[in-house]
Protein backbone atom coordinates (compact mmCIF):
# COMPACT_ATOMS: atom_id res chain seq x y z
CA UNK A 1 0.00 0.00 0.00
CA UNK A 2 1.38 3.46 -0.92
CA UNK A 3 -0.21 6.82 -0.31
CA UNK A 4 -0.89 8.90 -2.60
CA UNK A 5 0.24 12.22 -3.91
CA UNK A 6 -1.66 15.25 -2.23
CA UNK A 7 -3.55 16.20 -5.75
CA UNK A 8 -4.92 12.73 -6.32
CA UNK A 9 -6.23 12.46 -2.73
CA UNK A 10 -7.75 15.70 -2.89
CA UNK A 11 -9.10 14.56 -6.34
CA UNK A 12 -10.14 11.61 -4.98
CA UNK A 13 -11.88 13.61 -1.67
CA UNK A 14 -13.53 15.54 -4.05
CA UNK A 15 -14.84 12.64 -6.20
CA UNK A 16 -16.88 11.41 -2.94
CA UNK A 17 -18.34 14.16 -1.89
CA UNK A 18 -19.98 14.19 -5.55
CA UNK A 19 -20.59 10.55 -5.09
CA UNK A 20 -22.12 10.87 -2.05
CA UNK A 21 -24.34 13.79 -2.80
CA UNK A 22 -25.94 11.26 -5.64
CA UNK A 23 -26.49 8.31 -2.69
CA UNK A 24 -27.34 11.19 -0.36
CA UNK A 25 -30.03 12.29 -3.50
CA UNK A 26 -31.43 8.65 -3.68
CA UNK A 27 -31.71 8.00 -0.10
CA UNK A 28 -33.35 10.94 0.59
CA UNK A 29 -36.95 9.49 -0.74
CA UNK A 30 -36.11 6.31 0.03
CA UNK A 31 -35.92 7.03 3.93
CA UNK A 32 -38.50 9.90 3.95
CA UNK A 33 -41.06 6.57 2.75
CA UNK A 34 -39.62 4.73 5.69
CA UNK A 35 -39.33 6.66 8.21
CA UNK A 36 -42.89 8.43 7.34
CA UNK A 37 -44.88 6.06 5.91
CA UNK A 38 -43.62 3.14 7.07
CA UNK A 39 -42.92 2.02 3.65
CA UNK A 40 -39.51 0.39 2.65
CA UNK A 41 -39.87 1.13 -0.69
CA UNK A 42 -37.33 -0.70 -3.15
CA UNK A 43 -39.15 0.12 -6.24
CA UNK A 44 -37.11 3.71 -5.58
CA UNK A 45 -34.31 2.17 -7.20
CA UNK A 46 -35.93 0.98 -10.37
CA UNK A 47 -37.87 4.41 -10.58
CA UNK A 48 -34.42 6.14 -10.29
CA UNK A 49 -33.04 4.07 -13.53
CA UNK A 50 -36.35 4.24 -15.22
CA UNK A 51 -36.02 7.65 -15.14
CA UNK A 52 -32.66 7.01 -16.08
CA UNK A 53 -33.47 5.39 -19.41
CA UNK A 54 -36.33 7.73 -19.80
CA UNK A 55 -33.72 10.37 -19.98
CA UNK A 56 -30.87 8.43 -21.87
CA UNK A 57 -33.95 7.94 -24.54
CA UNK A 58 -35.18 11.76 -25.17
CA UNK A 59 -31.73 13.01 -24.67
CA UNK A 60 -29.85 10.21 -27.26
CA UNK A 61 -32.97 9.94 -29.64
CA UNK A 62 -35.27 12.76 -28.86
CA UNK A 63 -32.49 14.85 -28.84
CA UNK A 64 -33.74 17.09 -25.82
CA UNK A 65 -31.22 18.94 -23.36
CA UNK A 66 -31.12 16.22 -20.49
CA UNK A 67 -32.35 18.88 -18.03
CA UNK A 68 -35.18 19.22 -19.63
CA UNK A 69 -36.45 15.62 -19.63
CA UNK A 70 -36.97 16.41 -15.96
CA UNK A 71 -39.92 18.04 -17.10
CA UNK A 72 -41.85 15.07 -18.28
CA UNK A 73 -40.20 12.35 -15.31
CA UNK A 74 -40.88 14.45 -12.53
CA UNK A 75 -44.59 14.12 -13.35
CA UNK A 76 -44.03 10.57 -14.34
CA UNK A 77 -42.32 9.15 -11.18
CA UNK A 78 -44.87 11.54 -9.09
CA UNK A 79 -48.00 9.37 -10.75
CA UNK A 80 -46.09 5.70 -10.07
CA UNK A 81 -44.86 6.74 -6.83
CA UNK A 82 -48.40 7.76 -5.52
CA UNK A 83 -50.04 4.99 -7.46
CA UNK A 84 -47.84 2.28 -6.00
CA UNK A 85 -48.88 4.11 -2.30
CA UNK A 86 -52.40 3.77 -2.90
CA UNK A 87 -52.09 -0.24 -3.81
CA UNK A 88 -49.91 -0.52 -0.45
CA UNK A 89 -52.77 1.50 1.61
CA UNK A 90 -55.40 -0.07 -0.08
CA UNK A 91 -54.41 -3.34 1.58
CA UNK A 92 -52.65 -2.26 4.72
CA UNK A 93 -49.28 -3.47 4.28
CA UNK A 94 -46.53 -3.51 6.99
CA UNK A 95 -43.07 -2.86 6.25
CA UNK A 96 -41.98 -5.76 5.89
CA UNK A 97 -44.84 -6.74 3.11
CA UNK A 98 -44.04 -3.59 1.10
CA UNK A 99 -40.00 -4.54 1.09
CA UNK A 100 -41.81 -7.85 -0.59
CA UNK A 101 -44.12 -6.38 -3.02
CA UNK A 102 -41.58 -3.16 -4.09
CA UNK A 103 -39.10 -5.96 -4.62
CA UNK A 104 -41.31 -7.82 -6.71
CA UNK A 105 -42.04 -4.01 -8.16
CA UNK A 106 -38.01 -4.01 -8.67
CA UNK A 107 -37.93 -7.29 -10.52
CA UNK A 108 -41.00 -5.93 -12.92
CA UNK A 109 -39.46 -2.95 -13.84
CA UNK A 110 -36.21 -4.26 -14.85
CA UNK A 111 -37.73 -6.88 -16.93
CA UNK A 112 -39.60 -4.05 -18.86
CA UNK A 113 -36.01 -1.86 -18.82
CA UNK A 114 -34.45 -4.82 -20.38
CA UNK A 115 -37.22 -5.45 -23.14
CA UNK A 116 -37.01 -2.35 -24.35
CA UNK A 117 -33.19 -1.43 -23.63
CA UNK A 118 -31.85 -4.63 -23.68
CA UNK A 119 -29.61 -5.71 -20.95
CA UNK A 120 -26.41 -3.72 -22.80
CA UNK A 121 -25.23 -0.75 -20.79
CA UNK A 122 -25.85 2.65 -22.35
CA UNK A 123 -23.88 5.77 -21.68
CA UNK A 124 -25.75 9.46 -22.20
CA UNK A 125 -23.82 11.61 -24.86
CA UNK A 126 -24.31 15.29 -23.59
CA UNK A 127 -22.63 18.46 -24.31
CA UNK A 128 -22.33 18.36 -20.11
CA UNK A 129 -20.13 15.94 -20.13
CA UNK A 130 -17.27 17.73 -22.10
CA UNK A 131 -17.75 20.64 -19.48
CA UNK A 132 -15.49 20.45 -16.66
CA UNK A 133 -14.39 23.61 -14.13
CA UNK A 134 -11.18 23.78 -12.66
CA UNK A 135 -10.10 24.71 -9.12
CA UNK A 136 -6.39 25.06 -8.72
CA UNK A 137 -5.01 21.76 -9.77
CA UNK A 138 -8.58 19.65 -9.14
CA UNK A 139 -11.28 19.20 -11.79
CA UNK A 140 -15.22 19.83 -11.21
CA UNK A 141 -16.84 18.01 -14.30
CA UNK A 142 -20.38 20.21 -14.41
CA UNK A 143 -22.64 16.82 -14.36
CA UNK A 144 -21.18 16.07 -10.44
CA UNK A 145 -21.53 19.40 -9.61
CA UNK A 146 -25.18 19.88 -10.86
CA UNK A 147 -25.65 16.53 -8.73
CA UNK A 148 -24.41 18.18 -5.56
CA UNK A 149 -26.18 21.30 -5.95
CA UNK A 150 -29.77 19.59 -6.83
CA UNK A 151 -28.68 17.00 -3.60
CA UNK A 152 -28.56 19.95 -1.42
CA UNK A 153 -30.87 22.18 -2.93
CA UNK A 154 -33.83 19.42 -2.89
CA UNK A 155 -32.61 18.23 1.03
CA UNK A 156 -32.85 21.59 2.46
CA UNK A 157 -36.04 22.57 0.65
CA UNK A 158 -37.45 19.10 1.87
CA UNK A 159 -36.21 19.98 5.71
CA UNK A 160 -37.76 23.30 5.61
CA UNK A 161 -40.80 21.92 4.19
CA UNK A 162 -40.93 19.45 7.39
CA UNK A 163 -39.55 21.89 9.92
CA UNK A 164 -41.63 25.35 9.14
CA UNK A 165 -45.04 24.09 7.02
CA UNK A 166 -48.29 22.83 8.47
CA UNK A 167 -47.83 19.93 5.76
CA UNK A 168 -44.67 19.10 7.14
CA UNK A 169 -46.38 19.14 10.86
CA UNK A 170 -49.15 17.00 10.18
CA UNK A 171 -46.57 14.40 7.88
CA UNK A 172 -44.38 13.98 11.27
CA UNK A 173 -47.47 13.97 13.74
CA UNK A 174 -48.87 10.79 11.94
CA UNK A 175 -45.61 8.98 11.88
CA UNK A 176 -45.41 9.62 15.78
CA UNK A 177 -49.11 8.38 16.41
CA UNK A 178 -51.44 7.98 13.57
CA UNK A 179 -54.52 7.80 15.17
CA UNK A 180 -54.61 11.22 17.08
CA UNK A 181 -53.24 12.78 14.30
CA UNK A 182 -56.16 11.83 12.41
CA UNK A 183 -58.40 12.60 15.47
CA UNK A 184 -56.90 16.25 14.86
CA UNK A 185 -58.42 16.40 11.60
CA UNK A 186 -55.37 15.55 9.63
CA UNK A 187 -55.87 13.66 6.11
CA UNK A 188 -53.62 11.02 6.39
CA UNK A 189 -54.20 9.84 3.05
CA UNK A 190 -53.72 12.47 1.05
CA UNK A 191 -50.87 13.49 2.77
CA UNK A 192 -49.79 10.00 2.24
CA UNK A 193 -50.50 9.98 -1.46
CA UNK A 194 -48.33 13.34 -1.95
CA UNK A 195 -45.17 12.45 -0.03
CA UNK A 196 -45.14 8.71 -1.61
CA UNK A 197 -45.39 10.72 -5.29
CA UNK A 198 -43.09 13.55 -3.75
CA UNK A 199 -40.54 10.50 -2.92
CA UNK A 200 -40.99 8.93 -6.54
CA UNK A 201 -39.92 12.07 -7.80
CA UNK A 202 -37.00 12.70 -6.06
CA UNK A 203 -35.50 9.35 -7.40
CA UNK A 204 -36.76 10.52 -10.59
CA UNK A 205 -34.26 13.43 -9.97
CA UNK A 206 -31.88 11.06 -8.90
CA UNK A 207 -31.57 8.83 -12.20
CA UNK A 208 -31.75 11.78 -14.68
CA UNK A 209 -28.57 12.21 -12.50
CA UNK A 210 -27.24 9.03 -12.64
CA UNK A 211 -27.41 8.92 -16.78
CA UNK A 212 -25.52 12.44 -16.81
CA UNK A 213 -22.62 10.79 -14.41
CA UNK A 214 -22.02 7.56 -15.94
CA UNK A 215 -23.14 4.50 -17.77
CA UNK A 216 -26.56 2.29 -17.02
CA UNK A 217 -28.05 -0.96 -17.42
CA UNK A 218 -30.84 -2.31 -15.44
CA UNK A 219 -28.90 -5.03 -13.20
CA UNK A 220 -26.66 -1.76 -11.85
CA UNK A 221 -29.43 -0.99 -9.85
CA UNK A 222 -29.03 -3.83 -7.55
CA UNK A 223 -25.38 -2.40 -6.85
CA UNK A 224 -26.82 0.69 -5.52
CA UNK A 225 -29.14 -0.87 -2.09
CA UNK A 226 -26.36 -1.55 0.24
CA UNK A 227 -24.67 1.77 -0.13
CA UNK A 228 -27.82 3.96 -0.24
CA UNK A 229 -29.47 2.08 2.65
CA UNK A 230 -26.56 2.46 4.51
CA UNK A 231 -26.56 5.78 4.12
CA UNK A 232 -30.86 5.63 4.65
CA UNK A 233 -30.16 4.20 8.15
CA UNK A 234 -26.54 6.47 9.14
CA UNK A 235 -28.78 9.87 8.22
CA UNK A 236 -31.87 9.10 10.39
CA UNK A 237 -35.52 7.49 9.29
CA UNK A 238 -37.57 10.62 7.39
CA UNK A 239 -34.65 13.04 8.28
CA UNK A 240 -34.46 15.58 5.23
CA UNK A 241 -30.21 16.32 5.93
CA UNK A 242 -29.72 13.30 7.23
CA UNK A 243 -29.02 10.77 3.96
CA UNK A 244 -26.73 13.18 2.15
CA UNK A 245 -24.65 14.01 5.04
CA UNK A 246 -24.36 10.93 5.95
CA UNK A 247 -23.83 9.66 1.89
CA UNK A 248 -20.90 12.01 1.58
CA UNK A 249 -19.37 10.20 4.70
CA UNK A 250 -19.29 6.94 2.77
CA UNK A 251 -18.50 8.59 -0.45
CA UNK A 252 -15.28 10.07 0.65
CA UNK A 253 -14.46 7.32 2.53
CA UNK A 254 -14.63 4.59 0.41
CA UNK A 255 -13.16 7.12 -2.51
CA UNK A 256 -9.96 7.46 0.07
CA UNK A 257 -9.96 3.87 0.37
CA UNK A 258 -9.57 3.65 -3.02
CA UNK A 259 -7.00 5.71 -3.76
CA UNK A 260 -5.03 4.07 -0.47
CA UNK A 261 -5.56 0.55 -1.54
CA UNK A 262 -7.74 -0.77 -4.23
CA UNK A 263 -11.21 -0.23 -5.49
CA UNK A 264 -11.83 -3.66 -4.66
CA UNK A 265 -11.87 -2.69 -0.73
CA UNK A 266 -14.52 0.13 -1.57
CA UNK A 267 -17.57 -1.35 -0.58
CA UNK A 268 -16.56 -2.25 2.58
CA UNK A 269 -16.46 0.62 3.64
CA UNK A 270 -20.38 0.92 3.40
CA UNK A 271 -21.14 -2.16 4.21
CA UNK A 272 -19.42 -2.01 7.57
CA UNK A 273 -20.85 0.75 8.21
CA UNK A 274 -24.46 -0.76 7.40
CA UNK A 275 -23.48 -3.65 9.87
CA UNK A 276 -21.88 -1.79 12.86
CA UNK A 277 -25.68 0.53 12.54
CA UNK A 278 -27.68 -2.63 12.32
CA UNK A 279 -25.67 -3.96 15.45
CA UNK A 280 -24.93 -0.86 17.63
CA UNK A 281 -28.03 0.86 16.97
CA UNK A 282 -31.38 -1.47 16.04
CA UNK A 283 -33.52 1.23 17.19
CA UNK A 284 -32.89 2.98 13.95
CA UNK A 285 -34.26 0.24 11.53
CA UNK A 286 -38.70 0.32 12.83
Amino acid sequence: MSFPSWTLLSQSILSGVFTGALYGLLGLGLGLSWGLLRTINLAHFAFAFLSAYICWQLSAVGKLDPLLTLACIVPLMFALGAGLHGLTDRFRLTPFSSLLLTFGCMGIVESVMQTIWTADPRKLESHYGDMKFRLGPLFLPLPEVMTLVLAVSISVAIWAVLRFTDLGKALRASAEDAPVAAAFGIDQRRNGFLLAGTCSAIAGVAGVCIALSGSISPSQMYTWVGVVFAAVMLGGLGSALGPLVAGIVIGVSEAVTMAVTSPSWAPLVSFTLLIAILLLRPGRVR
